[in-house]
């Protein structure tokens, strides 16, 4: 099947919950949107707390849609988020039996930033701000680590989770995707490789599986141009610490919103 779809956040935990506020009749509207007015065939479901991802992931099957059921925990030991992964996948195993045909786990995204161990850095902007990053990704010594750790993360959800699995890839992760059943990767058109967008997913293809963009589009910010900074190379951008800390702030958060 083409799929056609977006991502939808249903509470991302990094520096806050990115969606306090989990009002199901808000969810089942906003998927209905995804469905009818955006016409899309997928959706790919994420956030951290299990149960939102079951309840969500229902009324998007309800309305015919395939889901890519994506638990997402940042920032946590090899260890803590294996073990989260596998729980979400067993809760995704008993919503997969009512609806066999539409729903894929995605058992992580861009695991060489978001978990510990992989690359130096305790958190993420540690990671990113780490001089000897670009360096390391360069020379590929990444992909080591992260394969061993996507390898561990596949045999522990293939024991509690019968369906297809996924996993969303930065471009400059060389994944075993032996592991998985689809090719899925994050791929920004960021300034750096607008003109080579295309060119970078066809070797991609060369595993003979479909191949997914799991998230994509154009930062929604002015960019600086010259940055060499790994942050502004897969879309991260400049954020603005002052802003983003107003923003948090109850009742002066949404004032700055319509501001």
């Amino acid at each position: 099947m083409n799929r056609k779809g977006v991502s939808y956040d249903v509470g991302s935990v990094m520096g806050g919950n990115w969606r306090p506020t989990f009002d199901l009749k808000i969810i089942n509207r906003e998927l209905e949107i995804i469905k009818n007015d955006l016409c899309c065939n997928a959706v790919r479901i994420s956030g951290l707390d299990v149960d939102r991802l079951v309840k969500a992931s229902e009324l998007a099957l309800k309305h015919g849609l395939e889901v890519w059921l994506s638990p997402q925990m940042w920032n946590k030991s090899q260890e803590k988020t294996l073990n989260y992964t596998v729980k979400a996948a067993a809760a995704a195993e008993k919503v997969r039996r009512e609806w066999p045909e539409q729903l894929v786990v995605s058992v992580g995204s861009e695991f060489t930033l978001f978990v510990k161990g992989i690359v130096p850095g305790n958190t993420l902007m540690k990671r990113l701000r780490n001089p000897s990053l670009k360096e390391i990704v360069n020379a590929g010594e990444h992909n080591k680590s992260l394969n061993a750790f996507l390898a561990s993360v596949n045999n522990s959800v293939r024991e509690v989770f019968r369906g297809p699995l996924a996993y969303a890839s930065l471009p400059w992760e060389t994944v075993d995707w032996s592991l998985f059943d689809f090719v899925g990767v994050d791929h920004y058109r960021v300034p750096r490789i607008e003109e080579r967008y295309v060119e970078m997913l066809k070797p991609l293809f060369a595993y003979g599986k479909p191949v997914i963009i799991t998230e994509f589009g154009h930062t929604t910010f002015r960019q600086t141009t010259g940055s060499n900074a790994i942050g502004s190379e897969i879309g991260l951008g400049l954020v603005d610490d002052k802003t983003l800390f107003l923003h948090r702030i109850p009742l002066l958060g949404d004032l700055c919103d319509h501001g």
